[in-house]
């Protein structure tokens, strides 16, 4: 799927700041092929997605998103972020070495 950029707005812009996640990283997660799956607990209105990558500096982003369609084109828009934890970053990388198995 072809995205388009970000759709920004003052809202998710104070949201995904409340952990002091810079926008710029959290485009990057995008730019660096995160890791992305339904979150089906929050998907009753629309769809939401989990996004789990790195921002440019190497630090691990946990994004919250969904997608949407504005004059025909498709963009993310992030709804919430947070650097990851050591222990859920543990737990990512071991998930992820499993699958390279």
């Amino acid at each position: 799927m072809k995205v388009a950029g970000f759709d920004w707005d003052d809202g998710n812009r104070e949201k995904c700041a409340k952990h002091g996640v810079l926008l710029t990283e959290i485009e990057a997660v995008f730019r660096h092929r995160p890791h992305v799956a339904p979150d089906i607990a929050h998907s009753d209105i629309e769809a939401r997605f989990l996004a789990i990558g790195k921002g440019d500096e190497g630090r691990f982003i946990f994004v919250a998103c969904t997608l949407r369609k504005i004059e025909g084109e498709t963009f993310i828009r992030p709804i919430s972020a947070r650097y990851m934890h050591r222990k859920e970053i543990e737990h990512y990388e071991k998930a992820a070495s499993n699958l390279d198995h």
